[in-house]
């Protein structure tokens, strides 16, 4: 069978991806404590290039007060480049295009993982999930101009270390949705205000990346920006927010726009009668400006075609290719009967999945991770949040 999904792609830069398969972002929480690159994160990614059109990297913070979680990756210093390196070549295997996501955590952190450090935030408001966050301090003026350098410096080290492009990680409650969302975002400053204003961090941070990529790239290199289309707070984000976000980003300098939900097909958490898939209404609110990339349990390959039937233009799967590092690879063959789609416990150090990682893996993903050892195993995550997203419950 002939799969759309295994035509090749172009961006508008010329980057040219050998098929329109993603791995998405997937934290393997394997770093060292200073957020050095490991073996065990080289081998992972080393397991499942060479067959996907694109590699995007796990999160790597961009300046010290941006750690959200133990066994992060670091881009916050020249002296991470070499490790770095290392990942992109592993990456990168037979053609595999590789893409690094770079974060601040913004309030998603707390003193323990900042070494006695207060988590920073746009405001001083504490999170609703999980329910043991911290109040984050307010950043000054002087500390966010800090960060927004920060991002460019990461751009920089991103280039230098041989990706083919920087995702800046706009989804998950990290802080660049925190300045975007009206309930972490109570300045009353030029970063804070109506919901244009609270786009300024968001533009200001893609100018930053941009301006590296003019000034350092010395090939095509691509800028990304992902974004979660909802919270559940009140005040939160809500869809047409997020909406008005995207036709921002459609007219900006980034080359694609990613969206995170546990489900492609999701369609609003918070507006029930509105039944559009909401990958479906933002490809209709870019309107043909950018690439999009649509994930959320995607396993099977009619999975993949039926997410680009809903306009995207790539497939990103995420904990498939945990399970199935071979995924295209057995697509391509013609041996799709021997995908695997359930994960054996025992499988998991042949699989190169880290120890960090298989310990996360039995936690917070357990019930959709497809352990054969679990009776109870979820079928995906449907219309409801994931754990990725910000959010401590199902919804």
């Amino acid at each position: 069978m002939s799969y759309q999904f295994m035509a090749p792609f172009t961006f508008k830069k010329g980057i040219t991806l050998k098929n329109r398969m993603v791995m998405a972002p997937t934290t393997t929480m394997s770093s060292f404590y200073d957020g050095q690159v490991t073996n065990d994160e080289i081998n992972f990614y080393g397991a499942r290039s060479g067959d996907l059109g694109l590699i995007i990297g796990e999160v790597a913070n961009v300046i010290a007060s941006g750690k959200g979680f133990e066994g992060e990756l670091s881009i916050a210093s020249d002296d991470d480049i070499p490790g770095l390196s290392a990942l992109a070549d592993a990456m990168k295997h037979n053609g595999t295009k590789a893409v690094l996501q770079i974060f601040h955590a913004g309030r998603k952190s707390n003193d323990q993982i900042l070494r006695g450090q207060q988590p920073v935030s746009a405001s001083a408001v504490r999170a609703v999930f999980p329910a043991d966050s911290q109040e984050p301090r307010a950043l000054t003026a002087d500390e966010i101009d800090d960060i927004i350098t920060a991002f460019g410096a990461a751009t920089r080290r991103a280039i230098a270390a041989g990706f083919d492009g920087v995702e800046l990680h706009g989804a998950n409650t990290y802080l660049l949705q925190q300045f975007f969302s009206p309930n972490s975002n109570q300045r009353t400053d030029k970063w804070g205000g109506d919901q244009q204003a609270r786009m300024g961090f968001a533009k200001a941070v893609i100018a930053s990346a941009q301006a590296a990529i003019d000034q350092y790239a010395d090939r095509p290199f691509l800028l990304g920006y992902r974004i979660s289309p909802e919270e559940i707070e009140t005040p939160g984000i809500r869809l047409a927010d997020s909406l008005a976000f995207v036709d921002m980003l459609g007219d900006s300098v980034v080359d694609y726009v990613h969206v995170s939900m546990g489900s492609a097909h999701r369609t609003s958490l918070n507006d029930k009668t509105d039944k559009t898939p909401i990958l479906t209404q933002i490809k209709d609110q870019l309107a043909g400006r950018k690439p999009l990339i649509g994930v959320g349990s995607v396993e099977t390959p009619q999975d993949a075609e039926d997410v680009l039937a809903l306009g995207t233009d790539l497939v990103a799967m995420g904990r498939e290719m945990i399970r199935e590092p071979r995924w295209v690879q057995k697509v391509a063959d013609h041996d799709e009967a021997s995908i695997r789609y359930q994960l054996s416990p025992s499988d998991m150090d042949e699989l190169q999945i880290p120890r960090a990682m298989q310990d996360y893996l039995n936690g917070a993903f357990y019930s959709v991770m497809h352990f054969t050892t679990d009776p109870n195993a979820a079928a995906d995550y449907q219309n409801q949040a994931a754990p990725m997203e910000g959010f401590e419950k199902k919804m």
